[in-house]
């Protein structure tokens, strides 16, 4: 299907959420595809779920580059020579510096599992239930320089329950990430969503304010 936005994703590990954009874009009148799957760690299982989809891979080990600089160049060759026109993050365990930023500024999608600003940087859900929170949940951001720190989209809420452990909790987050990230990449293929000035406008209605009101299992 022509004329769909191009997506580049950019992974680490397992995949999950790379799946579900993949799944989404295999939907008829979904407005993305996904052109190019990037790992910088070359046993990332998201290369075998990229290849099972029939989407182009490469592994782009950030090890195997003098400088940061050098890394990201090389990746926006990657993304740009497949005609990438959004990245989206799913999983990707690296920053992102401001010259690759600058090349797709306010297309660079992330998620993450927490309710931003809250529990930024790694085990989110560790940190959720350390604290003890009474909801957990998603967030989906265009991303800037910092770590989880860019403009937020959208979110998703769980509850955290009493008898939550990290895999739980982490299980079913997991769940509201799935069903958020393609819903916003839907809304930013479509132009629904953007980033102005370092702000999130959106033409979307009321959609996204009801990603962050919708309790788990109600009804799409």
């Amino acid at each position: 299907m022509s004329g769909r936005t191009k997506l580049g994703v950019l992974v680490s590990g397992s995949g999950s959420n790379l799946q579900a954009l993949l799944d989404a874009c295999a939907q008829p009148g979904f407005p993305a595809e996904v052109a190019l799957v990037v790992s910088n760690v070359p046993t990332a299982f998201a290369l075998e779920r990229a290849k099972k989809a029939g989407v182009a891979s490469v592994v782009l080990e950030h090890k195997a580059f003098g400088s940061r600089a050098d890394f990201e160049k090389a990746l926006v060759e990657k993304l740009v020579s497949a005609g990438v026109e959004w990245v989206c993050l799913a999983g990707f365990m690296r920053l992102l510096g401001v010259d690759f930023l600058g090349r797709f500024e306010g297309r660079v999608l992330n998620i993450h599992p927490s309710l931003l600003p809250a529990f930024t940087g790694l085990h989110a859900q560790r940190q959720a239930l350390e604290r003890g929170v009474k909801v957990a949940g998603c967030t989906v951001h265009f991303v800037d320089p910092g770590m989880d720190t860019g403009p937020i989209i959208a979110q998703a809420v769980v509850p955290v329950l009493p008898t939550d452990d990290e895999a739980a909790l982490t299980a079913r987050i997991l769940k509201e990430e799935h069903r958020l990230y393609p819903l916003v990449v839907k809304l930013v293929a479509t132009g629904a969503v953007r980033l102005e000035g370092g702000r999130v406008v959106t033409s979307a209605g009321p959609a996204v304010g009801e990603l962050s009101l919708r309790n788990p299992g109600e009804p799409g």
